[in-house]
């Protein structure tokens, strides 16, 4: 796995005195400061970096917005953060997701979560002393970014692409865009370690599924927050053309796009 992408728990730990090396903890506030966390971790929740009042713009807080909480929590630009939460990463992912999206160029993925750490390494529940900066968003362009809306996933149906529905089989079922395939976002986690399965497990899974690096991925699932971690893993495997849509099946369904229903029968 590219460690550029997603680090290890042994990565981590080697790392825990660098200043450089930011340590982001999504967990709610009472799981970070009650059940403990990772050595010098600071907390942003998952709810301060995600706005749903906006179907359009999906849940994306705005670039302002999310600077105020990287500055609040005494990061830098040219720092390296590595996010965790205690859900195998699916909210970290999306953490990463936006700080991407903002211009952080340096953030990464903890291989596994709080629990997988705790099982191996030292937590704390002590708070580090946190001295705010200014941080300055530099948000990619349309061209940079791997966000795309409604009318380029109209676009890419029309192509070769595989659409990549990360959502549990009755919602699938449920309403799909047409011709996409599940792949639930779980299936890259091995349930025992709570950390990713080995790189080449993944790849066949992932190729059982069509899901090659030589496709054009569009990714959805309803309101983008599955998507972020097979995004990441795709990312960490090297995938080159993946399509990130983040106004996902709740924009296409505001649009009335045209969707599938029922069972499939390699489901």
């Amino acid at each position: 796995m590219d460690e550029s992408v997603v680090v290890s728990p042994d990565w981590l730990a080697a790392r825990l005195d660098d200043p450089a090396v930011r340590i982001v903890d999504v967990r709610d506030a009472w799981e970070y400061d009650g059940i403990g966390h990772i050595p010098g971790a600071v907390n942003v929740p998952f709810d301060s970096y995600r706005d749903e009042s906006d179907v359009d713009r999906g849940t994306l807080p705005g670039a302002e917005a999310f600077a105020d909480l990287l500055g609040e929590a005494g990061i830098d630009a040219d720092d390296t953060i590595v996010t965790y939460d205690d859900t195998h990463g699916v909210f970290a992912a999306r953490f990463m997701l936006t700080a991407l999206e903002y211009g952080h160029d340096d953030v990464r993925l903890l291989d596994g979560d709080y629990s997988a750490w705790n099982r191996e390494y030292e937590t704390t529940s002590e708070v580090p002393e946190i001295e705010s900066t200014t941080y300055e968003p530099d948000p990619l362009s349309p061209e940079e970014s791997p966000l795309v809306g409604y009318d380029a996933v109209v676009d890419a149906l029309e192509r070769d692409a595989v659409f990549v529905d990360t959502r549990e089989r009755e919602e699938f079922e449920e309403a799909r865009l047409p011709g996409a395939v599940r792949f639930d976002w779980r299936e890259v986690v091995d349930d025992e370690t709570r950390r990713l399965k080995p790189e080449a497990e993944l790849e066949d899974l992932l190729a059982e599924h069509g899901i090659t690096p030589d496709r054009e991925i569009v990714l959805y699932c309803n309101t983008a927050r599955r998507i972020s971690h097979t995004y990441v893993v795709l990312k960490a495997l090297g995938y080159e053309t993946v399509h990130f849509y983040e106004g996902s099946l709740t924009e296409w369904l505001a649009n009335d796009g045209e969707v599938e229903s029922g069972p499939v029968a390699s489901e």
